[in-house]
């Protein structure tokens, strides 16, 4: 099991450097861009990036948004978010620390998904991750430029990924598609029980943070949609 970054729509080469440098420093290989910029093997991005200039930022794939989602455990780092159980979009939300600790219980693949630097991740985008990881800073200042938010990431995963990116396999936990099936189902659900469609995004939101906390068994996962299933054609009987 890995841990891999993605890096989404980010507008300054010498960040992706300087993420990737950090990659390097903690363990972790694999590095995802989502619509990059132009990374020049004489700009800033491979100027920033130090000995990762060799292996992290050529290997880098390109790939979408919606690639990052279908098959990984994905986690997502915000700001302090000011939003509490009211609001279903940036809660609830674990510490970088915290989030350590979570990953050993788990052994999916898992991708740590870094924004823009000007507006990070769209609401849209985060109701489709199944955690959000935020880093306690001042209430004056939360905001951290983008290589330091993830390089405060990384340093805290450090005792999963230095040395070996691979994460201790604990539990049996269901892979990625088979996860997002499960929620295809839970939408389908909804529809089938005639939920008020302007509601179905938000429970969607809700649905998805309790199963990226719970980090649910194949079995479990099977049982779920056996269940949703058998209500549906209760429903159309």
């Amino acid at each position: 099991m890995t841990v891999s970054v993605a890096v989404v729509d980010a507008q300054t080469p010498g960040n992706v450097g300087t993420i990737a440098r950090a990659m390097k420093n903690f363990g972790v290989t694999d590095l995802k861009l989502v619509d990059p910029p132009e990374l020049d093997r004489d700009g800033e991005a491979y100027g920033y990036a130090g000995q990762a200039r060799e292996d992290i930022l050529p290997n880098a794939e390109v790939v979408s948004f919606r690639e990052v989602v279908e098959n990984y455990h994905t986690v997502a780092t915000t700001a302090i978010t000011n939003q509490d159980a009211t609001k279903h979009v940036r809660y609830p939300f674990v510490t970088p620390r915290e989030l350590a600790d979570e990953l050993r219980e788990i052994d999916s693949d898992v991708c740590l998904v870094f924004g823009r630097e000007d507006v990070g991740l769209t609401n849209e985008e985060l109701a489709e991750v199944d955690q959000i990881c935020t880093i306690p800073a001042s209430a004056e200042y939360p905001v951290l430029n983008l290589g330091q938010a993830a390089t405060i990431v990384l340093y805290e995963l450090r005792d999963v990924t230095v040395g070996d990116t691979q994460l201790p396999e604990i539990t049996d936990r269901a892979d990625q598609p088979a996860i997002e099936g499960l929620h295809e189902q839970f939408a389908s659900f909804l529809t089938a029980i005639d939920h008020p469609e302007e509601k179905r995004p938000k429970a969607g939101r809700l649905f998805r943070r309790v199963i990226g906390r719970a980090h649910p068994t194949g079995r479990e996962v099977r049982t779920l949609r056996g269940l949703f299933r058998r209500v549906e054609q209760k429903l159309e009987d």
